[in-house]
């Protein structure tokens, strides 16, 4: 097998490898450590020895020799702890592979610890599940990079000095758990739709894997609203993808998309779930994102869009708590029912926010409405700010091309 296909496939099992030493071993920066260890392994081995029958076996095995070697040198009851590991029944690292189809998902709710902060269980989790780098998770946060490394070190640094244990949640916990997990795959799911940098626009196996996840999650707990709107939200999303990008053009908006080419199936789908979750289930932040998604899906175009209803949706999913983000599709949805200048309006606060003052969708959408307004020395500025921020490629040439039309290049 050639070392790309070595790459893809590492990456394919390394979650569920560190699923599986975590829920063994309890220890998740140490099992991390090992991960690495193994991986480097096989990236080095494999392509000139072969694939052994079972890939996510042999890592076990590997990464379970070093934390053997770990744990026995740190002190006898660790490696009591590990005896006790290693004679469970059924435990048999040389021979068995992670539980197939939800180790990723135990994985999740194992990795959302009590002792840290939601917003240290989020980040944490990211980094360790999601395999999403400091860098991609700071800008989900909104926050430099610097801080994102730090918050991250702290939490590990926590759990090391708690000496926790990573157990799985008893069923009073869950909820609580949940509601992290939901957070974790959301951002997931959107480094891989709108990738946050870099030269691709969208990141498939984030998304395929964020969809999956939350598909057994939907399926183990049916009644739980916010998975079904999550659920439904990413449908709806992903759905679109198909016409986000067209052969030398790169990135398209959603009020210029071929809506034929959207995907039926996930569009079906995903109304169909969100028009049942809403009549049953308590409202929530997710079902309010997926009923807006709906709206826009059932518009043959952006002109025949219900932007009353969704001005309606914004105003509810604000009074779940303030956010930058949900305050700039209600500016959108507010200018085109009331005009640009009333969008622009609700921009202006978003300024003097230490969260999105330097964030490029803040100035393309305040380029956007200042077009729309008949200001296009404005919207140039505010393109070009845009395109100066970002460090997406195929987001910065959509902004170029926006400003150069302005200027008739």
């Amino acid at each position: 097998m050639s070392s790309d296909g070595v790459e893809d496939l590492l990456r394919r099992h390394a979650p569920q490898v560190l699923a599986a030493l975590v829920r063994r071993y309890g220890h998740v920066d140490t099992a991390e450590d090992a991960l690495q260890e193994a991986l480097l392994a096989a990236a080095t081995q494999w392509p000139a020895d072969g694939v052994p029958t079972s890939p996510a076996g042999w890592l076990i095995t590997v990464a379970s020799r070093r934390l053997t070697d770990q744990l026995r040198s740190a002190n006898a009851a660790r490696q009591r702890e590990e005896r006790d590991a290693a004679q469970r029944p059924g435990f048999s690292p040389a021979a068995d592979t992670p539980p197939d189809a939800d180790d990723t998902l135990i994985l999740l709710l194992l990795c959302c610890h009590p002792s840290l902060t939601p917003p240290s269980q989020v980040a944490l989790t990211l980094r360790a599940v999601g395999g999403l780098t400091t860098a991609e998770i700071a800008r989900a946060f909104l926050v430099p990079e610097s801080t994102m490394a730090q918050r991250i070190s702290r939490a590990r640094q926590r759990v090391r000095a708690a000496g926790a244990v990573f157990r799985m949640p008893s069923e009073d916990q869950l909820p609580e758990r949940i509601r992290t997990v939901l957070q974790v795959l959301y951002l997931i799911f959107n480094e891989g739709y709108a990738a946050s940098s870099g030269p691709d626009l969208h990141r498939v196996e984030l998304t395929a894997e964020a969809i999956r996840l939350t598909r057994i999650a939907h399926a183990a707990r049916p009644d739980e609203g916010e998975l079904a709107g999550l659920l439904a939200l990413m449908l709806l999303t992903d759905a679109r993808r198909p016409a986000r990008a067209r052969p030398g053009e790169g990135l398209v908006p959603l009020a210029e998309q071929d809506r034929t080419r959207w995907h039926r199936p996930s569009l079906d789908e995903g109304r169909a779930l969100i028009t049942r979750t809403l009549s049953r289930a308590p409202l929530g932040p997710y079902q309010l994102q997926a009923a807006i998604a709906a709206v826009h899906s059932e518009a043959a175009s952006a002109a025949d869009t219900d932007w009353p209803q969704i001005v309606h949706l914004y105003r509810l999913l604000e009074r779940f708590g303030p956010n930058p983000m949900v305050t700039l599709g209600h500016a959108v949805a507010v200018a085109m029912t009331h005009g640009p200048d009333a969008g622009l309006r609700l921009l202006a606060p978003l300024h003097d926010d230490d969260r999105l003052a330097n964030h490029h969708r803040l100035y393309a959408v305040r380029a956007h409405l200042l077009e729309m307004a008949g200001d296009p020395a404005g919207a140039l500025e505010a393109y070009r700010r845009a395109a100066r921020l970002t460090v997406s490629l195929p987001e910065q040439h959509y902004l170029h091309r926006r400003a150069d039309r302005l200027t008739g290049h």
